[in-house]
C-alpha cells in the first residue's frame, strides 16, 4: 500500500522569518535571528496565530500571483515514499521534489516479491506473467548463455506491473508540496490521496499549504 514514513521537516520557523526580508532596511545581527526564529517556534508551537510573523507568512504563501510565497521553498521535508510505478512517472514532473536514494527494478527484478509488492488494482495476470518471466530469468545460466541472460532480464524489466510499488527517500519544500496538493488532491490514483493526505498532517500545512484548495 502507498505510505509515507521517516518525515523531518526543517526550517519552518528560520523561512517564516525570512519571509520579512523583502522589507528589511538591513540584515539582522545573529543574535537578533536567532531570537526571532525562536519567538516564531514558540509562539506557532502554542497556536498563537496572531503572531505577527505567522500572520505575514500565511498572508504572503495565500497571495495571488507575484511569487509571494517565494519564501516557502526554504522549508524542507525530507522522507520515504512507497508509491506504484504509475505514481512514480507522475511524481517525476515535479521539478523540486527530488530523489535521494530509491529501490531499483534495474538491480533488483529478479528478486522481488512481485505478486506482494503490486497494489489491489493490479491484473492478476500481468502479476503471474511478471513472475513467470522472473523464473525464467532466475533459471537461465548466465555463464553458459549470456546473451539470453540479458535478453530475459529486459523481458522481466518491461513487464513489471504499473501497480508494482517501490520506495524511495525524497526531499522537497513546502512551495512543491503546495503545487502537489492543488494538482493531486481529487486525482483518479489513490496513491496521490495517500500523498494529499500526509500533506495535511505537516506543520501549519492548514495555514501554508492546504488553503491553495480548500479556500476555492
Amino acid at each position: 500500500m502507498p505510505s509515507i514514513e521517516n518525515v523531518n521537516v526543517y526550517g519552518l520557523d528560520e523561512s517564516i522569518y525570512r519571509s520579512a526580508y523583502p522589507m528589511f532596511k538591513q540584515a539582522p545581527t545573529r543574535d537578533e535571528f536567532l531570537a526571532t526564529v525562536e519567538e516564531i517556534r514558540t509562539a506557532r508551537e502554542a497556536g498563537e496565530m496572531d503572531n505577527p510573523h505567522l500572520k505575514r507568512a500565511i498572508k504572503l504563501a495565500n497571495a495571488q500571483g507575484g511569487g509571494h510565497n517565494q519564501y516557502l521553498s526554504g522549508i524542507t521535508v525530507t522522507f520515504d515514499m512507497t508509491i506504484s510505478n504509475k505514481a512514480w512517472v507522475e511524481a517525476e514532473r515535479y521539478r523540486f521534489l527530488t530523489f535521494i536514494s530509491s529501490m531499483s527494478s534495474m538491480h533488483r527484478a529478479a528478486f522481488f516479491a512481485i505478486g506482494e509488492s503490486c497494489n489491489p488494482a493490479t491484473s492478476r495476470e500481468a502479476i503471474a506473467a511478471a513472475e513467470a518471466l522472473q523464473n525464467i530469468y532466475n533459471e537461465i545460466d548466465g555463464s553458459a548463455d549470456p546473451a539470453g541472460k540479458k535478453a530475459a532480464y529486459l523481458d522481466l524489466l518491461y513487464s513489471v506491473p504499473a501497480g508494482f510499488e517501490l520506495m524511495a527517500g525524497m526531499i522537497t519544500n513546502y512551495r512543491c508540496l503546495r503545487n502537489i496538493y492543488e494538482q493531486r488532491r481529487n486525482h483518479r490514483l489513490p496513491d496521490w490521496h495517500v500523498v494529499c493526505d500526509w500533506i495535511e498532517t505537516l506543520p501549519m500545512a492548514g495555514e501554508l499549504i492546504t488553503p491553495a484548495l480548500h479556500t476555492r
